[in-house]
């Protein structure tokens, strides 16, 4: 038997801000245990179906009947303003918003970028990136230090900037472009000015490359394009603009949260000072744990489909919450708990089916590389701070942490 319902918990709109950074919200939890598969409302007075159960999450991510179109009218707008949906119809879709066989001909053309075979081949020059940012630390005679200005957010940085071609000199501007997208208390007028300029940015960045290009993926898109045909500009700027933002943001944050919750359980901590061997299971288990792109993975139903009991109708819209997906108890047991041992590969903190997250083994390359490094050179590393005074990102589609002040 199936049901339609208006919306769960009416009082209170999703997504719901994190009041502790180990912990899921309170809603989420009583969503799950009640109905995985709920309406309710989002910010701005919309409704859309909220997915909190792991099986539920992955059939939905898994069948293509749920569009990953943004320009949809029910594309879940969370933020409740109507010049982000209308900004997004007036410009060619980035690839994770696009379906079936054009969003599989553009993640083609990038996906020999991201092979096993080349990021072996990046594993030196990523270890010399950490050890470098890692000597600059040690050089400073200031204590604490911020380890998300020295750390967290340059190493990825400077990875993402050397594949693709961009400049690192030109990494303040595009980073301070990126927050200001991602701010969700941003006014919308501010955040889509720096999405503008961030674009702007890119479309220069890529012109200059046509007469000069190098060895790199932004310039290799444009002669896999000019093989094809003309380049297409705006397509590129689209895949370029995409890549930049997420080959940094996430991986920074997950950098900062994962030394933060190491810190706080010692005994997990111990494990991979112990045995480097153990630090791919625990990068698992710490993006299971946080799921920092909570909501990032919306659709909108191009037919009925019954999931969990419940019919989805055409046309309406759809938010998985992967961080309630990846506390649900029928799948992972005590979910609550950091267990760096649990072996927890089929979370979903990278997305599941076709759009799952093409950068994945890239950030986990480089979470492994940093947390090995880091606890080896700085083996007295603590925080400079209680947890409860450490400014997170309550309100971003990226979870992470401002600032984390540490010593040693």
């Amino acid at each position: 038997m199936t049901e339609t319902v208006s919306s769960e918990l009416p009082g209170q709109e999703f997504p719901v801000a994190r009041g502790c950074p180990f912990a899921e919200p309170e809603e989420y939890t009583r969503l799950r245990e009640r109905k995985p598969v709920s309406k309710v409302r989002l910010h701005g007075g919309e409704q859309a179906w909220w997915v909190s159960g792991h099986t539920e999450a992955r059939a939905i991510l898994a069948d293509r009947r749920f569009s990953s179109d943004r320009r949809k009218d029910n594309y879940p707008n969370p933020s409740g303003d109507p010049r982000f949906r209308e900004r997004f119809r007036n410009q060619p879709p980035p690839m994770v918003s696009l379906d079936g066989a054009e969003h599989a001909a553009v993640r083609r053309s990038v996906l020999s970028e991201f092979t096993a075979k080349r990021l072996a081949a990046l594993r030196p020059r990523i270890q010399q990136i950490v050890d470098g940012f890692i000597d600059d630390m040690l050089a400073s005679d200031s204590r604490p230090v911020d380890l998300v200005q020295t750390l967290s957010l340059p190493v990825p940085s400077l990875v993402i900037c050397e594949m693709l071609g961009v400049p690192y000199r030109d990494h303040d501007y595009f980073q301070s472009r990126t927050a200001a997208m991602i701010r969700r208390t941003a006014p919308p007028e501010e955040r889509l000015r720096a999405f503008d300029e961030l674009q702007a940015y890119l479309a220069d960045l890529l012109a200059r490359k046509e007469s000069e290009p190098g060895d790199d993926l932004y310039s290799r898109q444009i002669a896999q394009q000019r093989e094809q045909g003309a380049p297409d500009h705006e397509r590129l700027v689209s895949t370029a603009t995409g890549l930049l933002v997420a080959g940094h943001e996430t991986t920074a944050n997950m950098i900062s949260l994962g030394v933060l919750a190491l810190l706080e359980h010692p005994g997990q901590l111990a494990l991979i000072k112990a045995d480097p061997g153990n630090t791919p299971l625990a990068v698992e288990e710490l993006l299971r744990y946080f799921t920092i792109v909570e909501t990032a993975i919306s659709r909108v139903a191009t037919e009925d489909v019954e999931i969990g009991g419940v019919t989805i109708k055409a046309d309406e819209g759809v938010i998985v919450s992967g961080l309630s997906a990846n506390r649900d108890p029928a799948v992972f047991e005590n979910p609550a708990e950091l267990d760096l041992t649990r072996g927890a590969r089929h979370h979903i903190a990278f997305g599941y089916g076709p759009h799952q997250c093409l950068g994945q083994n890239l950030a986990r390359v480089e979470l492994q590389i940093v947390f090995d490094t880091l606890f080896r050179r700085i083996p007295g590393l603590r925080l400079a701070a209680p947890t409860d005074d450490i400014p997170f990102k309550t309100n971003a589609p990226v979870y992470g942490a401002y600032e984390l002040p540490v010593t040693w």
